[in-house]
């Protein structure tokens, strides 16, 4: 599964496919209504490829997650995040990653990671990845954790007054 070109834009529902670099950014097009917006340097965006998530071991990228909320599904629709309780939403993330660290990834990014998923699968994009171990050991910082940034999401409070889930691709200090 290739998700080097798929993104998130801070402020824009759904996902993003980058198809054209501009000198001062790049053109996205909508993965939900095929629609072309310009994406700028100042816009917060973060490629799904560099997104990892935390647990108590080592941290597993998205597309790990991704793939195993395939196989749990059969590769059917997963739970509706829209609609799920919080409760439901932590069940259901907690069978497909149980060592999911619960200090740091939020239900907010529980819910953006089933979303993403629902995306993905009806635009036939999740695959096996091609070596589940690639990737742990490079971006081990996550909730869901982000291309490269000054400011980290982690260090920003949530509204409900808790830390972000996710971070930028840098290394963890623990």
């Amino acid at each position: 599964m290739d998700l080097s070109k798929i993104m998130t834009i801070s402020g824009k529902p759904g996902l993003y496919k980058m198809i054209a670099e501009t000198r001062n950014g790049f053109v996205a097009e909508s993965l939900l209504d095929g629609r072309k917006i310009p994406v700028f340097p100042t816009d917060r965006s973060s490629i799904l490829e560099d997104i990892s998530v935390f647990t108590l071991e080592k941290d597993v990228p998205l597309k790990n997650v991704l793939w195993k909320i395939y196989e749990q599904n059969d590769g059917k629709p997963a739970i509706n995040a829209k609609q799920a309780t919080p409760d439901e939403i932590r069940q259901a993330f907690e069978e497909i990653l149980p060592d999911y660290d619960k200090d740091r990834v939020y239900i907010s990014d529980m819910k953006k990671i089933f979303i993403w998923y629902g995306i993905l699968l009806e635009k036939d994009m999740i695959s096996k990845p091609e070596d589940p171990e690639v990737g742990e050991e490079e971006n081990t910082d996550t909730g869901t954790d982000t291309e490269d940034k000054k400011d980290t999401s982690q260090d920003k409070e949530k509204p409900d007054g808790g830390k972000a889930g996710t971070t930028t691709g840098k290394k963890s200090s623990k």
